[in-house]
């Protein structure tokens, strides 16, 4: 159902007769059609859909229309609704899944014709084509970062790294929940808990790598060191580096606070800076996304050479199904919440894990238990919305709830996974000295 105030109930495209200025609803259904699944209004007074529809997008302003069509997809979108001019009433600002869901199944685009385009350009007029600088949540472009230094140099890594985890601790604390990790946990069943599922994950990982007390592990990327702190508990000696200073502190007291200190440390450091050798094992949770696909060589390659003989090396990261995909993410991932990241497919990583001569010895997908963990996290968010506001803004609070939300739908429909890769350092003569059957409960 079509419904504009004081305009013609014909369509969009036949409001073209005789030039008259279409209104921003009349452009919307030229873009999607009449069978809008939500409701529409604009600051205009225009309207489109339902009025009973379960959820209403309201546009309050020009300004929100120039992000829009500057920056038309999934950019312009977060930055409407980012700044506060794009309203979504009916779903919770910190948990916007439903309405997600139901734009991504029933919502489809149409190409406008070069007519139609031109009509809608006059009608918009040249002041809200213009661009116009972004929410300041937003980072720069990847062609204006050079300043940081080349992609995945150690300085751009560091400022990428600082723009999404040195938001606040507090923050963090609030969403993540008391194991403050902020990757992938491992589910038994959907009605587990959140802390019981990474409780779980971090399970799954010491066991797969075979760790006894005594062992030596490195820990890349180690965030605010739950598998560092998981793994001392037991007895092993541990080094975790993180390219985030407000991870590395929160570690370092955490480690304190149990008594771990003898037997784990949490650098902040690149973990290229990492010098020591012979470990035992070494983990990387959630680092692969930022080190950038080109550079995959060299980052296993290092991996390998701090393994001992026999030692076993387990990579968890997001990817993309296939592993013919650009690598590089999209508008909205990369300007607002990972800078530089790059996904491929369990293939690719798979295949360069063997190229520097490590033995993969299995892999397994765990993108249900991501859609799982997710949906945890934006149920934290919601819960905690008030004192989240109140830690980093609004703007910055609606961020994470839209990436969250958003990822959910993306692992629960295949669009992304999560992989875990393990293998192991050769001996001299071939030997991996390791079960032969898997050692771990899955």
């Amino acid at each position: 159902m079509t419904m504009f105030k004081d305009a013609p109930t014909s369509t969009a495209a036949g409001g073209a007769e005789g030039g008259r200025k279409l209104s921003i609803a009349e452009i919307l259904e030229i873009v999607v059609g009449k069978d809008l699944p939500v409701r529409f209004t604009a600051y205009d007074g225009s309207s489109l859909g339902s009025p009973d529809a379960t959820f209403h997008l309201n546009l309050r302003s020009p300004r929100g229309t120039t992000y829009l069509v500057t920056a038309p997809g999934d950019l312009g979108l977060a930055r409407a609704y980012i700044s506060g001019d794009l309203e979504i009433i009916g779903a919770h600002p910190g948990n916007p899944y439903e309405v997600l869901r139901v734009l991504g199944e029933q919502l489809h685009f149409n190409r406008p014709t070069p007519r139609e385009l031109a009509h809608i350009a006059r009608s918009l007029g040249w002041d809200v084509l213009k661009p116009i600088a972004p929410p300041p949540q937003e980072s720069l472009p990847r062609w204006r970062r050079i300043a940081e230094g080349l992609r995945h140099s150690k300085t751009r890594d560091a400022e990428s790294i600082h723009h999404h985890y040195d938001v606040s601790n507090t923050f963090y604390e609030k969403v993540l929940g008391p194991s403050m990790t902020y990757t992938c946990a491992a589910y038994e069943s959907e009605d587990q808990s959140l802390e019981d599922a990474q409780e779980n994950k971090y399970r799954l990982v010491f066991e797969k790598l075979n760790l006894k007390e005594g062992d030596r592990l490195l820990d890349i990327g180690c965030g605010w060191g739950g598998m560092v702190r998981y793994a001392a508990r037991r007895g092993v000696k541990v080094i975790g580096a993180t390219l985030s200073a407000e991870q590395a502190q929160w570690a370092q007291k955490a480690i304190a606070d149990e008594g771990l200190s003898g037997l784990a440390e949490v650098r902040y450091s690149d973990y290229r800076d990492v010098a020591e050798t012979g470990f035992d094992a070494v983990s990387s949770i959630g680092l692969t996304e930022h080190i950038g696909v080109h550079n995959y060589p060299s980052y296993f390659g290092f991996i390998k050479s701090k393994l001992r003989d026999g030692g076993l090396m387990l990579n968890h990261c997001i990817t993309r199904p296939d592993n013919k995909h650009n690598a590089r993410a999209g508008g909205f991932i990369d300007r607002y919440v990972f800078p530089d990241g790059e996904l491929t497919g369990s293939g690719r990583i798979i295949t360069e894990v063997q190229d520097v001569g490590l033995e993969v010895r299995h892999e397994e997908n765990l993108r249900e238990s991501y859609a799982l963990t997710l949906a945890g996290w934006c149920r934290n968010l919601e819960a905690n919305w008030d004192e989240c506001v109140a830690e980093v803004g609004e703007g910055t609070a609606k961020v994470w709830g839209l990436y969250m939300a958003g990822s959910q739908l993306g692992f629960e429909r295949n669009v992304v996974q999560l992989h875990q890769v393990l293998a192991v350092k050769l001996g001299a003569d071939g030997e991996a000295n390791l079960p032969l059957r898997p050692w771990w409960r899955a």
